[in-house]
């Protein structure tokens, strides 16, 4: 089966859709293996023991950081060395219950729906949770491994949480340790630049814009 990024597979898939790519049954059990995993990554804290090796040796898992930052892991070394190691250092107890599985046999595709939940609460008892949903985008690469994945996310909402967390005192040390690097423009491992970002001025026209907006509806 090809893995190649979904969005740009050729027309042989269209030629194809009458044969499904794998079995229903063994997408299932797929599914099953991986939330089963999921559940035991976030009970002992280690997301690459548990999740490592449901990747393919080729694998690629990306997501989006923002208009001009992109994270993409290519091969299972670094899928766990960054995407599950590095970047998900400050939230080993966090938790990322999934909502909804919708399976395409046909394409050999999966979408999953998760929400993320901080293990921190706040008075009144309620956990801190990115508002909004998140998911996940699979394609299947047989042997229960994935060959593709990439996740989406409101970047707004994660921002907004991070902080209250830090207002509150509940940010994680390493999260404010990764943050400070962005913000200093260090590189973080997987994170590549994408399209062009604006200049000084054009942050500074773009600034003022919204100022005036703000101020005069206009």
């Amino acid at each position: 089966m090809d893995c190649s990024h979904p969005a740009t597979l050729n027309s042989k898939i269209t030629q194809e859709i009458n044969m499904p790519a794998y079995p229903r049954p063994e997408l299932e059990a797929m599914v099953q293996r991986w939330l089963a995993a999921n559940r035991d990554s976030e009970q002992q804290g280690d997301w690459i023991k548990h999740l490592g090796a449901m990747y393919t040796d080729d694998a690629e898992y990306s997501w989006n950081m923002g208009p001009n930052r992109e994270f993409i892991a290519r091969g299972r070394r670094e899928i766990e060395e960054w995407a599950l190691g590095f970047h998900m250092q400050g939230f080993e107890q966090w938790s990322y219950p999934y909502d909804r599985v919708l399976i395409d046999e046909q394409l050999g595709e999966v979408i999953g729906i998760w929400r993320q939940v901080a293990p921190a609460t706040r008075e009144d008892g309620s956990h801190y949770e990115v508002a909004g949903l998140g998911g996940s985008w699979f394609r299947y690469g047989g042997n229960y491994q994935w060959c593709w994945q990439r996740d989406f996310f409101d970047l707004g909402n994660v921002k907004a949480l991070f902080m209250e967390l830090a207002a509150d005192g509940k940010l994680d040390a390493a999260v404010k340790r990764k943050i400070s690097r962005l913000a200093r423009g260090q590189q973080l491992p997987g994170v590549y630049p994408i399209g062009q970002a604006p200049g000084v001025v054009k942050k500074l026209k773009s600034l003022l814009a919204m100022a005036r907006i703000v101020a005069l509806g206009q």
